[in-house]
């Protein structure tokens, strides 16, 4: 029986030598086996110098990447030694190669069943993600499936009968076929969780808990996000055994790469504004964010009446409509793309110029999944949000938690923001009339004030 020994100082002190990328790398109640060691102990340069197989390595080339980006340098090694692993990293920090070269390494081809599975909340990023792994896997036999809401059952059923090694697809759909018996988990041992903290919020807990319960528990196990609060870092440890956590950065674009700009403008004037930003900026793209579905495709009706070339994206869109809304967008040939939240995670385009927050969110880490569209990858990027003033509450808990400045856009938005009144937020609300109850009409209301 061979023995574990509780991570020391020291042995903490040698990971971190060994990632010195690393914001922040611990063990949470990690043990480690004598003789075992984080991967490398040097640091990780090029890709080179990781154990990777001949066919992965030719794949990873014919993609294109040369030098790993952090969270894939600190990353990879305890995933390929089979680390449970926790890892955080801004948005467009190239996670999902972090995750997609180990779980493609670990696929025995051999086997015709499925042996690792990717969960993902949106179905635009669960096709994001198959496709980078396509890009990793196109010099092995490893077939990776995707399956999601809104395509045919038909077209999935088929494609699962076909010696399927990788199966990457969204909480619901994936229920489905395990309800159907047409998947089977108990001989996953790869298991990854993409934007960890949405999965494991309440939305999705019920689903992944599901989900998690079929698949063999001596399973190797990774979430992965731009934000990690520590209730999620707490939550994950039910599903995880030892998992190592990773930091590399904080889901905060850095001053280099991205100018963050605020404008306090009330709602009947974000339009003009917005008009006024798209034209003297000359953006060649743009993605603009409202909070609901109908302001959505409210504002993209007004682009379209002056002339502009735009596709919205939103949840009542059918997944052809919203697979021609990005085919659209990633083509160049519309220059706008005005969406709900459904896109701020983890949608990769790469020609993203600006982010416009037309609709201040009210959760902080759903702005900085917003703005991280832009400015991905090492590229330049700007931000702009438009503050109305009953917005002025949740634009000051982002700005409060914003590392990289949010400079004002012209010198009248640096006051104080207007104190918010029921004029100013729109008509008054209305009571029953005393008077009117008395006459026998009680449908009759008045204004009060």
């Amino acid at each position: 029986m061979s023995s574990t020994r509780v991570l020391n100082m020291p042995s903490l002190a040698r990971i971190q030598t060994t990632y010195p990328h690393a914001r922040h790398i611990e063990a949470l109640g990690a043990t480690e086996t004598p003789g075992s060691r984080p991967h490398g102990g040097l640091r990780v340069e090029s890709f080179d110098e990781l154990r990777l197989t001949t066919a992965v390595k030719k794949g990873v080339d014919a993609a294109g990447y040369r030098r790993p980006f952090p969270i894939q340098a600190e990353a990879i090694g305890p995933l390929l030694e089979g680390r449970n692993l926790i890892g955080q990293a801004k948005a467009g920090s190239g996670k999902t190669l972090a995750f997609g070269i180990p779980l493609i390494q670990a696929v025995d081809e051999s086997r015709p069943w499925v042996q690792g599975l990717v969960l993902a909340p949106t179905r635009e990023l669960a096709v994001q993600i198959t496709l980078e792994l396509e890009k990793i896997a196109s010099f092995t036999g490893v077939r990776v499936v995707t399956i999601y809401g809104g395509q045919s059952m038909n077209v999935q059923l088929d494609a699962l009968k076909r010696s399927v090694h990788v199966v990457v697809g969204t909480p619901g759909r994936t229920i489905d076929h395990i309800k159907r018996g047409t998947l089977r988990l108990d001989s996953v041992h790869f298991v990854v969780i993409d934007e960890a903290d949405v999965m494991l919020d309440m939305g999705f807990i019920d689903d992944v808990d599901y989900i998690l319960h079929r698949t063999p528990p001596g399973r190797q196990m990774s979430l992965f996000s731009a934000t990690m609060p520590r209730s999620i870092v707490q939550l994950s440890q039910r599903y995880m055994a030892d998992p190592m956590k990773v930091m590399v950065d904080e889901n905060e674009p850095s001053a280099e790469t991205l100018e963050q700009f605020y404008a306090r403008v009330e709602r009947d004037q974000k339009l003009a504004l917005l008009l006024d930003i798209l034209q003297k900026e000359n953006r060649k793209s743009a993605v603009v964010f409202c909070r609901t579905r109908h302001g959505t495709i409210r504002l993209a009706r007004e682009l379209e009446r002056r002339f502009m070339s735009v596709v919205s994206l939103h949840g009542d869109l059918t997944q052809n409509q919203r697979d021609h809304s990005m085919g659209l967008f990633r083509s160049g040939r519309a220059d706008v793309l005005v969406a709900t939240d459904v896109a701020s995670r983890g949608i990769d385009v790469r020609q993203v110029d600006c982010v416009i927050n037309y609709d201040v969110p009210e959760d902080p880490n759903v702005y900085f999944h917003r703005v991280g569209r832009t400015a991905r990858a090492g590229d330049i990027g700007r931000s702009y949000t438009f503050v109305s003033s009953d917005e002025s509450g949740d634009f000051a808990r982002i700005a409060s938690l914003a590392k990289a400045p949010i400079k004002p856009l012209r010198d009248e938005d640096s006051r104080a923001p207007r104190v918010a009144t029921l004029s100013s937020r729109g008509p008054r609300p209305w009571r029953h009339g005393r008077r009117e109850r008395r006459r026998g009409n009680p449908r009759h209301f008045r204004r009060y004030g």
